[in-house]
């Protein structure tokens, strides 16, 4: 397929319009939200006092799950096939523009509705060359009211062949003046926490403000360089460049009060399971970069 018939498929799925989807398979309950609530550690009490799910849980009510049941195609699932079949294997979001409407209230079920919105590329970027794939989603109500809004768009591009070790790793973090600190720990082998200089509240992802008292005055913590499990998931596909799948990517929980996201390694990702006991080490990608990574400890 030319890049002029991925424009052609395009047009012809941005002129479908607004096309719905399945309703969700469980109406708006309680306790999907307790879960998720306890997950993102939220220990907000309005949404089960007040009987609604909080904004971002939108997605939720109408994910299909590992095994969907009849899915009803979307205007971008046509598409993003022709680009894998092109090659465009890889993917990343890159943003993400929500509106939400009002709350989804207990027993609703909701339907989601997909427009296409365009396709832009090809273009070169770090990642490879590749598309900008954008869509819309839109939940409705059964009263056919709006709930949500959420625009998507990704990244689908052409992963760069595995590269030789002594090449440079083709994912680099990005290093500016909230990072530094922490990337300067790593290569000294030290997990280093942002903390507040004025009330001592830890952070991570460091940022440039406290959450708490607002200041600006910053210092940090090294961190024992242990940890336990939060979630996980093990990827699969697409391909990351520069990875081989499948890998294990934590949110790891740390003694001292944060939590932090890094690969498990040294271990099967079928071994890996929730409050499993880790250990920071320390792996060097090139000749000049080092990440954090976590491996099985003993209890």
């Amino acid at each position: 397929m030319t890049d002029e018939e991925l424009r052609e498929l395009a047009a012809k799925q941005a002129a479908l319009g607004e096309v719905r989807g399945a309703p969700g398979a469980d109406p708006v309950n309680a306790p999907m939200i307790r879960h998720w609530l306890d997950a993102m550690g939220d220990s907000n009490p309005v949404y089960l006092e007040r009987g609604v799910a909080p904004p971002a849980m939108a997605q939720v009510w109408t994910m299909p799950g590992v095994r969907p049941r009849d899915k009803v195609r979307s205007p971008a699932d046509d598409l993003m096939a022709a680009l894998d079949g092109q090659g465009y294997t890889g993917v990343v979001a890159t943003n993400c523009e929500q509106v939400y409407h009002r709350y989804a209230r207990l027993g609703e079920r909701l339907t989601p509705a997909t427009r296409f919105s365009g396709l832009a590329g090809p273009k070169r970027t770090a990642l490879g060359e590749g598309y900008f794939v954008t869509w819309n989603v839109t939940w409705y109500d059964e009263a056919d009211e709006p709930v949500a809004e959420m625009m998507f768009r990704v990244l689908k591009f052409r992963p760069v062949p595995a590269r030789r070790q002594a090449e440079p790793y083709p994912l680099r973090p990005a290093v500016n003046a909230d990072t530094a600190f922490f990337w300067e720990g790593v290569r000294q082998g030290e997990l280093r926490i942002q903390s507040c200089a004025d009330c001592g509240e830890l952070r991570h992802p460091p940022g440039p403000v406290c959450p708490v008292c607002r200041s600006t005055n910053r210092t940090h913590v090294v961190a024992r360089g242990e940890g336990t499990v939060f979630s996980y998931v093990v990827h699969h596909h697409p391909p990351v460049p520069g990875r081989e799948t499948p890998f294990v990517v934590a949110v790891v929980e740390l003694p001292e009060g944060v939590r932090i996201v890094g690969n498990v390694v040294d271990c099967p990702p079928e071994a890996v399971r929730i409050g499993m006991p880790l250990r920071a080490t320390y792996r060097a990608m090139d000749d000049e970069l080092i990440l954090p990574m976590w491996a099985p400890r003993e209890p």
